[in-house]
């Protein structure tokens, strides 16, 4: 340990000293007025989270001896304003500052407005979920979203179903269960992948019930690869979105519409995991090279799979579309119940839907986040920087790269603008985490000892908030 490393420690054991023990504040005659007002127990609880909350911003480098010259009344203070503010929830809303549009750990895709209010609608009291309003008799929840899907994928009708459950691995793990078990399904080893959270298409597979066949080599996988591992015992073709990483180099891998006409010609349907759920092709923001749900159907997909909470922009679900067939063996599978989605699910589906089908899906807060142009964004930087205070915040207005996210287009990045910031006495990771403390939480992103606050995920409405947040720093 160098002589500097010895002094900055025996600095910050030196301030770790001048906190009071729990006794010490409960005593205090600062805190006689909180102990009339609040029961004892719930006042120790938060004078030992106030504590904990200090010494961690010490360990920041938050404080100075100056700053602790009255902890008490500090650590008083605090206590008194956390027992106002009365119990929290734990899910709460926060400012995504990170330029990752779709972040699966803040939820992913934000619902607009016509989502929210139709949520709040339904939720308010009873609807008719199960109910044929005409004849009064039991209906399918499914009816609500199922057409108005085939409608937006442009497909017809009487040829193609749909089946909406909680998420996509519950819609790859029914489809798979449903039109597979005990047979075999054929796959790329390209494609046996595993994205967020341990989701990994082999394990689905064997939980299914189908009989995992592997084709062709890690980069490079010939539509002879699936021609010569049919056989009777084959039930589905599966080609499965590589979702957060991509391949470049010596690679190959069949065309989707050569891998359907295979899948013709042999009697066996071919069943693409899409995950994405795109509607609209990404090339007007500049983004080129990822397929769409359309897309798939059109070059002779027989099923299809996606998520709701993607580049649908709607909320977490999973989508099932495909040939009738197929998709009422599904919805005959007794497994459909376990993944059925609630009145609020359709709510806020239905509404996303129609946004694309009156041609509005501008009106989608993630299409406004790929729209924004970096001169605007530049623009809001510049606006925010100069309304918050000099002092211990320095604040850079700069360039940086936006990613789309949630394993949708992995090599897909956005020119956009951000708020750099250092602290004069404290780390970058100090800052990010006072960032996350402030109400509401900002969740920023960290390169090179310094914080960047992206505006492209921070809509426009949140600009005067982030400059009271940041004078609070």
């Amino acid at each position: 340990m160098t002589v500097s490393d010895k002094s900055a420690n025996q600095s910050l054991q030196n301030l770790y000293r001048l906190l009071p023990s729990v006794n010490d504040v409960l005593l205090s005659p600062a805190c006689e007025a909180v102990l009339h007002s609040y029961p004892r127990e719930r006042v120790l609880q938060a004078v030992r989270a106030t504590l904990d909350s200090l010494r961690q911003e010490i360990g920041a480098g938050r404080h100075s001896a100056e700053s602790l010259d009255d902890v008490t009344a500090l650590i008083v203070d605090r206590t008194a304003a956390e027992l106002r503010a009365g119990p929290r929830y734990s899910l709460r809303p926060v400012i995504n500052a990170t330029g990752v549009i779709l972040h699966t750990n803040l939820g992913r895709a934000p619902l607009s407005e016509a989502a929210l209010e139709h949520i709040a609608e339904v939720a308010r009291g009873y609807c008719n979920l199960e109910l044929d309003l005409e004849t009064g008799a039991r209906s399918r929840r499914d009816i609500h979203a199922e057409p108005l899907l085939l409608n937006a994928l442009g497909v017809d009708a009487g040829s193609y179903g749909a089946v909406i459950v909680n998420n996509c691995a519950a819609a790859t793990f029914l489809a798979l269960n449903s039109l597979a078990e005990k047979q075999e399904v054929i796959v790329s080893r390209g494609e046996l992948v595993e994205i967020g959270g341990g989701f990994r298409i082999p394990e689905i597979l064997e939980k299914s019930g189908a009989v995992l066949r592997e084709v062709g080599t890690t980069n490079r996988t010939r539509l002879s690869d699936y021609e010569n591992a049919l056989s009777s015992a084959t039930a589905l073709l599966l080609r499965v979105h590589r979702s957060n990483f991509s391949m470049e180099g010596f690679t190959e891998r069949p065309a989707l519409a050569d891998l359907a006409s295979l899948g013709m010609r042999a009697g066996v349907p071919l069943f693409e995991d899409q995950g994405t759920g795109l509607l609209l092709p990404l090339g007007r923001y500049g983004i080129a090279s990822e397929p769409t749900l359309p897309d798939s159907l059109a070059q002779g997909v027989d099923l299809v799979a996606a998520s709701g909470d993607k580049l649908l922009g709607g909320p977490q679900c999973g989508l099932l579309v495909g040939r009738t067939e197929l998709i009422q063996k599904i919805k005959n599978n007794p497994m459909l119940r376990a993944f059925r989605v609630d009145k609020l699910t359709y709510a806020a589906l239905e509404a996303t839907l129609f946004d694309y089908l009156s041609a509005s899906p501008e009106a989608l807060p993630l299409h406004a986040m790929l729209s924004a142009r970096p001169e605007e964004l530049m623009q809001r930087c510049r606006q925010i920087a100069g309304q918050v205070r000099t002092g211990p915040l320095a604040i850079e207005v700069v360039p940086v790269e936006s990613l789309v996210g949630g394993g949708t287009a992995p090599k897909a990045t956005l020119p956009s603008c951000a708020l750099a910031l250092r602290h004069a006495s404290m780390t970058a990771e100090g800052l990010s985490a006072a960032l996350r403390r402030l109400d509401p939480p900002i969740v920023a992103r960290i390169s090179e000892n310094t914080v960047y606050l992206d505006l492209r995920t921070i809509p426009a409405r949140f600009d005067d908030k982030i400059v009271s947040l940041l004078r609070m720093v």
